[in-house]
C-alpha cells in the first residue's frame, strides 16, 4: 500500500511471513532488554540518546546481531534503503504507545523502516506543516514493513496512541503484545 496523500509513505504488507515473524520474535526475546524507558527496548549498531536526541561516535555498540544483519541486507537488496546500520526494537504491551515524533533528522538517514511483529495496531500521522490537516491512520499488521521517506520521513510526525484496543471498520480489536523493529542509517 502507498498513500498518495503522504509523499514517501509506503506499507509493505506481508513483508515477513508468519513463521518468520514468530522465529524473529523468539530471536529478539533471547536478547537482553533495557527497561529504562516506559517500554522495553533493545539497541543495536548504535545507541540513540533519547534525551539529547543525538548519536555520537562513542555510542557505537558494534555489529548488528545476525538476525538484524540479514534483514538489513534484505532491505538493501530490495532497494528500500541503503543498508541500515542502526536497529531499535521496541516492545509495546496493551495500553502502551509512543508519542508523536519525527525520527531525528540530523541523526538518521533519509529512510526509516519499521517492521511490525505480534499484535497489529494503528499508527497516526500528522503533517507538522499543516496542523489543521486531518490525522491519517495506517493499520500496521504483523509482518508489515512501514517505509518512511521524503515528506513522510521529515514532515509528518507519527504516533501510536497508548490504548488497549483499536477501532477498525467499526469493530473494537484488542491489542496484544507488539514488537517493532526500526531500521535506520546514521548520518555522520
Amino acid at each position: 500500500m502507498t498513500d498518495a496523500s503522504i509523499q514517501g509513505l509506503s506499507l509493505l504488507e506481508g513483508w515477513l511471513d508468519d513463521p518468520s515473524c514468530r522465529a524473529l520474535v523468539a530471536a529478539i526475546d533471547a536478547m537482553p532488554w533495557r527497561d529504562d524507558l516506559a517500554r522495553r527496548v533493545q539497541h543495536y549498531g548504535w545507541r540513540y540518546d533519547y534525551r539529547a536526541r543525538s548519536i555520537d561516535p562513542s555510542m557505537k555498540l558494534g555489529p548488528l546481531p545476525s538476525w538484524a544483519k540479514s534483514l538489513a541486507e534484505r532491505i538493501h537488496r530490495e532497494g528500500l534503503s541503503a543498508e541500515p546500520e542502526q536497529v531499535i526494537v521496541n516492545e509495546y504491551l496493551p495500553g502502551q504507545g509512543i508519542s508523536a515524533h519525527i525520527d531525528c533528522v540530523p541523526c538518521f538517514g533519509p529512510v526509516v523502516l519499521s517492521l511490525s511483529l505480534g499484535s497489529a495496531c494503528t499508527m497516526d500521522l500528522r503533517d507538522t506543516d499543516a496542523l489543521s490537516a486531518p490525522v491519517r491512520s495506517v493499520r500496521l499488521e504483523p509482518g508489515s514493513m512501514l517505509v518512511l521517506a521524503g515528506a513522510a520521513r521529515t514532515r509528518f510526525s507519527h504516533a501510536i496512541a497508548g490504548r488497549k484496543s483499536d477501532v477498525v471498520e467499526g469493530k473494537r480489536i484488542a491489542r496484544q503484545r507488539r514488537v517493532s523493529v526500526t531500521f535506520r542509517t546514521i548520518r555522520r
